[in-house]
Order: C-alpha cells, then sequence, then structure tokens
C-alpha cells in the first residue's frame, strides 16, 4: 500500500498514495468504473512542508526512503525559502545513497590514507547521476486559495523526464474545489503497476467529510496522450494500460450517506494532569459505521472503451455508443467498517489496543444479482457455484495497532483476498503494510510515521495530522 491512509470511509474516495517513486512523493490511484473517483484529497502537508517540519522540529538532517523499483536507498533534504508572509519555495533534494555506496565498493580502488579515501569520496560524490532536484512552490492568493506550483527534475536512474505540476485549493463553505494540471500524471493501478500520462487535468469539487450524514463528489478528468508504464517501475505487465487512463474526457459523480453507531463508549474517568499522546486514540469504544451510495461515470474519447474485464466488475447500468467513443456507467456501492479500542492511550506500556475492519461493496448491482443467484440455488436444492459465491465476497480490509511503550505504534494495515478458486488457500493476505508510529503529543493530534510495504518493496518517513 504505497498509499498510507488509514481505513475511514472505504475504498471509494481514493486519496493520493504515498509513494518513494518519485521526490513530491504522491501517485494518483487509477479511476474505476465507476468508482474509485481516483481524484480525492487528504488531509495532509505537502512532501515539502512534511521535510521542512522533520528538519526543524524533529532534528533530523535527512529523510530516508527506499524504492527497490526506482532509486533504492535514497537521502531527502529540503531547503524552504519564504518570499513573503503568503508565498514560500522549496527546493527539495534527493541523493541516492544506495548507487553512491555501490560505486564506491565496486571500483576496487583501495585507499591507504585518509586523505585518499577523501579524495575518493570526494570524487565519486561529483556523479551527477546520484542527485535528483525538485522545486515548488506555494502562494497563499486569498484566505481561501491555495496555488501550488511544482517541478521534478531527476537525474539518475532511469526516469529522465521533469514532472510539472500546478494545484489550485479554494474552499467553500460546505465543500472544497480544487483544479489539477499534471505532466506527465502518475497512476498506480490495483496491481501496483505506475503509469505516467503525458498531460492529465482534473476538478474535483466534494463537500466537507462528516460523521454522519449526505456527501457529494463530482470529478472531471481529461487526459491527453498515450499512458506509458513509468520508466522506474521493474514490474512490467503484459497488458495494456488501464483504460480509464486513455486520451479523453469523463465526468464521474458519488453521492452517498453515512450512519455511525456507538454500541459502547467508555465513560471511565481519564489520568489527572495527564495528555493523552493522540487526541483522537483517547476514547475506548466499540463501534460501527455504514456507507451506501450511487455513482456515475459519462466518458468520451478512447477513456470509454472498456475491456472485457473492466465490464465484468460491474453488473449496473451501463450504455456505450461505439461509434462516437462514448459510454455511461452507473452503479450502487456500500461499506461497511467495525471498529473497537481498548485504552485511553496515556499510560507509558500497552494503553492502546486498536483493531478497525471494513467490508466494501463496489458493485451493488453485481452483488445482488450474485445474491439472488445463490438464493435460487438453495430454494432449488442446488449447489451455489464458486462464481456466484465469489460475486458476493466483499473487499475486505484489516487494521490493527498497538502502543508498544510511551508514544511509540506498531501498526499493520493489509487487505484480504477470498479466492475459492484455490482450494489449498482460499484466503491470502493482499498488499500488506507494517509500520512504526511516533504520535507527538504537544500536537494534539499528529504522527511521524515510518512504513514498509513488502510486496512493493517501498519505505517512506512520513507526517500525519488528524489521522487515526
Amino acid at each position: 500500500m504505497k498509499k498510507l491512509r488509514w481505513a475511514m470511509d472505504g475504498s471509494f474516495w481514493e486519496l493520493d498514495m504515498s509513494t518513494a517513486m518519485t521526490a513530491d512523493g504522491l501517485a494518483r490511484p487509477v479511476p474505476g468504473d465507476p468508482i474509485p473517483l481516483g481524484v480525492s484529497r487528504g488531509t495532509r502537508l505537502s512532501r515539502a512542508k512534511q521535510m521542512h517540519f522533520m528538519q526543524r522540529f524533529m532534528f533530523l538532517p535527512f529523510v530516508p526512503s527506499y524504492s527497490s523499483a526506482s532509486h533504492g536507498v535514497a537521502l531527502h533534504r529540503s531547503l524552504t525559502i519564504p518570499f513573503s508572509q503568503n508565498w514560500f519555495g522549496t527546493l527539495l533534494g534527493q541523493f541516492n545513497f544506495q548507487k553512491f555506496m555501490s560505486s564506491v565498493t565496486g571500483s576496487g580502488e583501495k585507499p591507504n590514507s585518509v586523505s585518499s579515501w577523501l579524495q575518493t569520496i570526494g570524487r565519486h560524490l561529483q556523479n551527477h547521476s546520484l542527485y535528483a532536484l525538485g522545486f515548488s512552490s506555494e502562494l497563499m492568493l486569498t484566505p481561501d486559495d491555495t496555488l501550488l506550483l511544482s517541478l521534478d527534475s531527476y537525474t539518475f536512474g532511469d526516469n529522465k523526464k521533469p514532472r510539472k505540476k500546478a494545484i489550485l485549493h479554494h474552499k467553500f463553505p460546505n465543500h472544497n474545489l480544487t483544479v489539477e494540471a499534471v505532466s506527465p500524471g502518475l497512476f498506480v493501478d490495483k496491481s501496483g503497476n505506475y503509469w505516467d500520462v503525458p498531460l492529465s487535468l482534473a476538478i474535483d469539487m466534494a463537500s466537507l467529510a462528516s460523521d454522519s450524514g449526505a456527501s457529494y463528489h463530482l470529478c472531471m478528468h481529461h487526459n491527453t496522450g498515450s499512458p506509458t508504464q513509468f520508466q522506474g517501475d521493474d514490474h512490467q505487465t503484459i497488458h495494456g494500460p488501464p483504460a480509464t487512463l486513455l486520451p479523453g474526457f469523463s465526468i464521474k459523480g458519488a453521492f452517498s450517506f453515512k450512519q455511525n453507531f456507538d454500541f459502547w463508549r467508555s465513560k471511565a474517568p481519564k489520568l489527572k494532569l495527564v495528555q493523552p499522546y493522540d487526541l483522537f486514540l483517547s476514547n475506548p469504544h466499540i463501534s460501527a459505521s455504514g456507507i451506501i451510495g450511487a455513482a456515475l461515470t459519462a466518458s468520451v474519447g478512447d477513456c470509454s472503451v472498456r475491456s472485457q474485464d473492466n465490464s465484468q466488475e460491474s453488473n449496473g447500468f451501463s450504455f456505450q455508443a461505439s461509434g462516437v467513443k462514448s459510454a455511461l456507467l452507473a452503479d450502487l456501492f456500500a461499506s461497511v467498517s467495525f471498529t473497537a479500542q481498548h485504552g485511553n492511550y496515556q499510560r507509558l506500556f500497552l494503553d492502546l489496543t486498536r483493531f478497525h475492519a471494513r467490508l466494501d461493496f463496489p458493485s451493488g448491482s453485481r452483488f445482488v444479482a450474485g445474491a439472488t443467484q445463490v438464493a435460487q440455488n438453495l430454494l432449488n436444492s442446488q449447489r451455489p457455484s464458486l462464481e456466484d459465491i465469489q460475486t458476493i465476497c466483499p473487499n475486505a480490509s484489516l487494521s490493527l495497532q498497538q502502543q508498544i511503550a510511551g508514544p511509540f505504534l506498531l501498526r499493520v494495515d493489509s487487505g484480504v483476498i477470498v479466492d475459492l478458486d484455490n482450494q489449498d488457500w482460499p484466503i491470502r493476505v493482499h498488499d500488506p503494510v507494517f509500520a512504526l508510529e511516533y504520535s507527538m503529543q504537544v500536537l494534539g493530534s499528529a504522527k511521524a510515521v515510518a512504513w514498509y510495504s513488502p510486496k512493493h518493496r517501498e519505505f517512506m518517513v512520513e507526517l500525519r495530522f488528524f489521522e487515526t
């Protein structure tokens, strides 16, 4: 999971995924049919702000990352340049430490003195392929408008394309607006493959998130040029790029209703004069939530052509006009989650254990069709087929947090896949992520997170605010 987005509202409002593949540390999920919408933003700091915070307040001279498919072990450093009170720029630097060590040890040189060692190291440090540079500028146009411009120039590895990005954020009283232009845009599909789209334009309008009640989302995408697999990605695929990344224009909309249920919430008094390490994790409880909604996608261009595999993911209403390359897709979706927490996260040891499980039903029509077929087979005293049972199986994800000592937590997030065709292992773990969290008590609800994904072989250190 190159995204470190903890499970909250199901997989429908997909947020930007965290990745060590690029300097800005972000990739967008490939839009689905009709969900996920694929544009939503999380409540997170930009990569430049994160590194500035860690350098200034956590006294980290360098921020490490690892990506086996791109650059191996790299060290990051930022330099913030304030132009005015509402405008600042940031220089981002990456140093390919793994390549540097390989060049030094593989050169065969055997210096016999300290000065010769320093000369050897200095000569290898002059290799420009060890470095990557990026620049970002953030300008507050008004109290409600922020413009972000960034340019990443890669000099090491196989990636030679500079990545340019412009993002405008506007805050309305009850919803947010995001306008984005990226060239090339970096996307990641369900299999973990990265794709570059030559030019990607997007407009995202979303109501503010709430614990309960109705919400809506509206997205517009326009892709130009043929997508290619990201040059630093060693996960080669025999299939072509996802259909939703092909050139064309699409409009996606979704409306949902969420309801929370508290089965139990502790009323026991907390320790006096002891602030919890994280205010959002200080109330023991057992709760559940449910989401139900509908989504609609209208597309024109090559992106409207759906492969046979994609068409099987949803049995909802669909209409395609091949003559003008246009399509209309609509479906229902639902999600159910369960959370249990023990401990107030105030004591030094083992004062927090938190478990979260979520079941997603991305296609309501497909689920209803499968459930109907299974019910008919049972009523007719027939054995349901594995394919029908597989159809009604939801997408499951689990999360477990455990305090080790003080502000340190261990965390494991993973998906769970049910594959009934595999008689030996019908249930398997999918894309687990292991993380060590450090809660910054003085900020109320903030944490530094170091996470590793075994499947994608990526490691990052990030800052997270107001997330559980």
